[in-house]
């Protein structure tokens, strides 16, 4: 049942991204899920999409979503399509809705959907680059991992999202122990 509920929020993550951010490509979708999960996490001791994140040498990368993108890209998604646009240096794999696809709220809490509201509103119109900027942070979770390529391919514990000053951290490190054990792995194929 929590994989279910992470694949249909992951799907609706997407959408939500791509509804309410301009140019929404391929990095900069990656870039607005790992800061929600990893901000989710900071509040609660879990993740809000189930994703995991490896550091490469671009950024986190939620490895999951990344092996399904050519299925997307190959129109296997009954939500988003994949369209190749032109820009000066490169080719974004901008997301679209397919029409009459719309965000559904269902199974996100207040907080996730603030969560959301929030990096939408902060990257409204931000390009990819200066995404990679945010999430490249040095001492962040994916510049503590990547260690300037000795962690490539390595999980981002999303552990690291929780400052070690913070004062509420081993109430939601103890309370994340908790969702580990009753919320199974996000599965392949449900986007």
């Amino acid at each position: 049942m929590k994989s279910s509920i992470h694949r249909t929020r992951l799907k609706n993550a997407i959408v939500f991204f791509a509804e309410h951010t301009e140019a929404c490509g391929k990095i900069k979708l990656f870039k607005l899920l790992y800061m929600f999960d990893f901000e989710h996490f900071r509040q609660t001791g879990k993740s809000a999409t189930g994703l995991h994140y490896e550091a490469w040498k671009l950024g986190p990368v939620p490895v999951e979503l990344n092996k399904q993108w050519h299925e997307l890209k190959s129109g296997r998604s009954d939500s988003i399509e994949i369209v190749p646009e032109k820009q000066v240096d490169h080719t974004r794999e901008t997301v679209k809705l397919r029409p009459g696809v719309s965000f559904d709220d269902g199974d996100f809490t207040p907080r996730q959907i603030r969560i959301l509201q929030s990096l939408c509103d902060k990257y409204l119109d931000v390009r990819s680059q200066k995404i990679i900027d945010v999430t490249h942070e040095q001492n962040g979770a994916w510049d503590k991992i990547w260690a300037g390529g000795k962690g490539n391919f390595s999980t981002i514990p999303y552990e690291l999202a929780i400052p070690d000053d913070a004062p509420n951290r081993d109430l939601i490190l103890e309370s994340s122990l908790e969702f580990r054990h009753i919320s199974p792995p996000l599965e392949e194929g449900a986007y």
